[in-house]
């Protein structure tokens, strides 16, 4: 039997990377827009806490268990920004390009060896709103920023996002490989051992 469980998110292209990530376990995702959820609040400073809070309020909206994701890109050189304001770094409304200019426009003139970077993902499972015990997984996914756009698939920061071991952006992989090494495939892998020990009622 198929085991519904609400997306905490509106993103298509996050909704296929984790529907695909959870088909062998028998889950189907929704993403919450489906359900009349509204975007919860994502006041805190850490992935963490605005993860729970958007899986929680999704929860509660629909009565159904949910899952959060809370990730974003952090640069050494910036201090670990845009970090949880990743998604809307150069402002509202948010923009994958207008924040990709953004950040190349904060590294203008840094060389190579200060680009260095990293995708962060904080998954959080809540069975239901109030649940005292929500699963947890996180990844990482290290790389330099480039100093223009580079391949056309991807989303958010990708175009930008070098792989030095690759030999290519993140928005030049193929969705396969990428979910099979990306700070989101890395995370879901961690929950996914985590669901088969405690499943989905």
């Amino acid at each position: 039997m198929t085991k519904k469980l609400v997306l905490a998110s509106n993103n298509a292209k996050k909704a296929v990377e984790l529907q695909t990530l959870l088909a062998p376990l028998g889950v189907e995702i929704v993403p919450q827009g489906k359900l009349g959820v509204t975007e919860a609040e994502e006041p805190y400073f850490t992935f963490l806490e605005n993860a729970l809070a958007k899986a929680r309020h999704a929860a509660k909206s629909t009565g159904l268990p949910a899952i959060a994701d809370d990730s974003g890109i952090c640069v050494a050189a910036l201090g670990g920004a845009p970090g949880v304001l990743s998604a809307r770094f150069a402002g509202e409304p948010k923009s994958d390009e207008r924040n990709n200019q953004y950040l190349l426009e904060k590294l203008a003139n840094l060389p190579a060896s200060q680009r260095g970077a990293w995708y962060y993902c904080c998954l959080v499972l809540v069975r239901h709103a109030d649940d005292p015990c929500p699963l947890v997984a996180d990844g990482e996914w290290h790389g330099e920023i480039l100093t223009a756009p580079h391949g056309e698939g991807g989303f958010g920061y990708d175009p930008l996002f070098w792989l030095p071991q690759k030999n290519q952006s993140a928005a030049e992989l193929p969705a396969e490989e990428k979910n099979a090494i990306s700070h989101r495939g890395v995370a879901m892998r961690k929950l996914l051992e985590r669901l088969r020990e405690q499943p989905l009622e």
